[in-house]
């Protein structure tokens, strides 16, 4: 299947990564990289509730933070857990042992306007959608 063809990917929001990729990280790197994230810089866990089950998951993420504004750049398309956040419009950002809450939660489409948003996001923002949300 094509990365065109998967269902994460949305209008405005295309999955970039090949879902083969996708595979190998889901299945291999995040386990790893969940256990570690609280000692890697740049690498945070976004905690989020199922929208059906209403279990509690966390996420890895590489978030981007300017003033009360928090970005992650969505390269795997609408994920469930993008789909979580945007449905409780809620969600909860560990860094290391700092917790913070984010509220308001929206996409900013592919090649949208990134305007005020960090340097990296606004860069990757060109080619790939950007969730955005208000930190509380």
């Amino acid at each position: 299947m094509s990365a065109k063809d998967h269902p994460n990917n949305a209008p405005g929001v295309p999955m970039v990564y090949p879902p083969a990729f996708e595979r190998l990280q889901i299945k291999y790197m995040n386990p790893v990289v969940k256990r570690m994230a609280r000692f890697l810089p740049g690498v945070a866990k976004i905690r989020h509730r199922g929208r059906k089950s209403g279990k509690t998951y966390e996420t890895v993420i590489t978030p981007f933070r300017k003033d009360d504004t928090l970005a992650i750049v969505l390269g795997h398309g609408k994920t469930d857990w993008v789909k979580n956040v945007l449905a409780a419009d809620a969600a909860e950002v560990v860094f290391g042992s700092r917790t913070i809450r984010i509220v308001n939660p929206r996409i900013v489409p592919a090649g949208g306007d990134a305007e005020g948003l960090p340097f990296a996001a606004r860069m990757q923002a060109r080619k790939m959608a950007v969730l955005v949300a208000d930190i509380a």
